[in-house]
């Protein structure tokens, strides 16, 4: 009788439509920890600052169940925050970090208010991409505890514990405390009013990935790749993980897809196709290619993104590219 119970709860949540991805909140993952104790439902409902009318439709259409005594929805979000996106990769040194720097620029010129969390607890390197050295962080006292304060880089609120680390020491934490910080990193931060909140995935599919994901509310990951086929396996992977949680997927980024000499012509130097064969293989889009530039890595360096020193370069368009398709997913306003 239960398992028929929380089959009709399925169902009906199910009816109940997410308007700018034009999908039903189960299929978003917005829906989790679903339990049904005699007779009454609990579960969390993970939304963005623009979408607590969702709780009431939940609570409505709950209360239609002749055999449910009380529906109770926990809001699970981080205040003042609209879109929070995942950025990550099936393994490491793909370009993620570089990915996602550039990607939270080319939102804000876009006209948007944007943060960045480095959540690659085991190598955080936004802060140098950014040209943020080691400081104190600092925190604000406000009615659910204190809060850090987030850094700022130009016009992006950034949070990383990198931050907060030694320099050059290694962060060797293990399984409760790198939960515990992981928590407090997403939970603890006052961000303001943000259109969007980039968190820089860990590589691959560990348990700090799966926390991160259980624990926010992310309502979509991008995956970067490179070309050749042995990132495929990797990259199937991490998709295979998103989805089981419910988490959409809205494309993936092929980093280091070619190397364009000053004539335009293109050298494939690590292998072609890669990106374009997952996105058709995992029904996700190909959302853009970005070329191999001596400056992405320069800029990264010297905290000078490509998006900000070189914004006409082919790389820093691409990067526009994606940001103005993510925007189209979602809605949002974007400044010509």
């Amino acid at each position: 009788m239960t398992n028929d119970k929380q089959k009709q709860t399925i169902q009906l949540l199910k009816q109940i439509i997410e308007p700018n991805l034009n999908n039903d909140i189960v299929s978003l993952g917005m829906v989790r920890n679903l339990k049904l104790v005699d007779d009454y439902i609990y579960l969390k409902l993970y939304l963005g600052s623009h979408q607590y009318e969702l709780k009431d439709k939940v609570q409505t259409a709950l209360s239609t169940l002749d055999w449910c005594k009380k529906p109770y929805v926990q809001i699970c979000t981080i205040p003042g925050v609209k879109l929070t996106l995942a950025i990550s990769s099936g393994k490491g040194g793909v370009g993620k970090s570089t990915t996602s720097v550039n990607l939270a620029i080319a939102l804000s010129k876009l006209g948007a208010k944007v943060g960045l969390l480095d959540a690659d607890v085991y190598g955080p390197n936004i802060p140098q991409m950014l040209g943020l050295k080691q400081s104190d962080v600092q925190t604000l006292d406000t009615p659910l505890g204190q809060k850090f304060i987030p850094l700022e880089a130009h016009g992006i609120k950034v949070m990383s514990v990198g931050l907060l680390a030694e320099p050059e020491r290694p962060l060797a934490w293990r399984g409760p405390i790198l939960h515990k910080i992981i928590t407090q990193f997403i939970n603890d931060v006052e961000w303001g009013e943000l259109d969007y909140l980039l968190i820089d995935l860990p590589p691959g599919t560990g348990d700090a990935q799966i926390t991160i994901v259980q624990e926010s509310p992310i309502c979509g990951v991008v995956m970067v790749t490179t070309p050749q086929q042995v990132a495929l396996s990797d990259v199937r992977r991490g998709i295979y993980m998103f989805r089981q949680v419910g988490v959409p997927v809205l494309g993936i980024v092929e980093n280091m897809s070619y190397l364009l000499d000053a004539e335009g012509k293109r050298t494939t130097i690590f292998g072609s196709g890669g990106g374009t064969q997952i996105a058709e293989e995992l029904s996700a889009p190909l959302l853009g290619q970005i070329p191999l530039d001596p400056r992405i890595c320069n800029g990264g360096d010297a905290g000078n993104p490509i998006t900000l020193s070189q914004p006409d370069s082919v790389a820093a368009r691409t990067f526009k590219q994606i940001a103005v398709a993510l925007a189209q997913t979602f809605k949002m306003a974007v400044k010509s």
